[in-house]
């Protein structure tokens, strides 16, 4: 898009949501800048009160947008407000002639990833690596709830003919929400052997050079 001004990523290099956001910018060619953030609390970190003045909350991504004066937060939330504002041609939203049932199908699968899936696996990553005392209980109800995640995702995969989450030729938004998460099963300590729709979708969309360039440019974001 030309005569858009770079809109602002605050990100930080690990975790999947601040990728998300800048895949849909890739997909939407749109001009953005990513700054880095640290997890502490002083000047460079998220909990710190240079940070909290952009997102209360202390968590990344957030998204600002001096063509708008707008500040959104939440991967979720930025996402919704690139697609309303800025996919014009609905390259990545639900298309007019399907109607609300397009709609619905989009919002009911990123809403799976946000409340159900995407939590099911970051809570595998938390037990596997972070959690101080050792709790294989607990690995073990989140592994087990993600591979319940993965049967879901692989039939509604296997459940049409496309290449992609929902039904259509190119990625929708659906597919951008689920990479990121999706990514990061070996390090949560799960496997795909039994979900071959999963594994291939997840080859297709990595192939995709939007993606590409939207990992490489959050990695090479500016810290702060």
């Amino acid at each position: 898009m030309t005569g858009i001004k770079p809109l602002t990523l605050h990100a930080h290099s690990t975790g999947p949501n601040p990728y998300k956001v800048a895949i849909v910018l890739e997909f939407l060619n749109l001009p953005y800048t990513v700054k880095l953030w640290t997890f502490g609390s002083d000047e460079h970190g998220v909990k710190g009160p240079k940070f909290l003045a952009i997102n209360p909350n202390g968590r990344v991504p957030a998204l600002e947008d001096p063509n708008t004066s707008i500040t959104s937060w939440e991967s979720m939330a930025c996402i919704n407000y690139l697609l309303r504002v800025y996919d014009k041609d609905r390259k990545l939203s639900a298309r007019p002639e399907q109607g609300e049932r397009g709609q619905v199908e989009i919002d009911t699968w990123v809403s799976f990833l946000v409340s159900t899936m995407g939590p099911m696996i970051g809570q595998c990553n938390w037990f596997r690596h972070y959690n101080e005392v050792k709790n294989e209980d607990a690995y073990k109800r989140y592994e087990a709830q993600a591979y319940r995640c993965f049967g879901v995702l692989e039939g509604q995969i296997k459940s049409h003919d496309g290449p992609w989450i929902v039904e259509g030729n190119e990625p929708s938004v659906v597919d951008l929400h689920f990479e990121p998460w999706v990514r990061q099963y070996e390090f949560a300590g799960l496997d795909l052997k039994d979900y071959p729709g999963v594994k291939e979708w997840l080859g297709r969309i990595q192939a995709r050079p939007e993606l590409v360039r939207g990992y490489e440019k959050v990695k090479a974001g500016e810290e702060q």
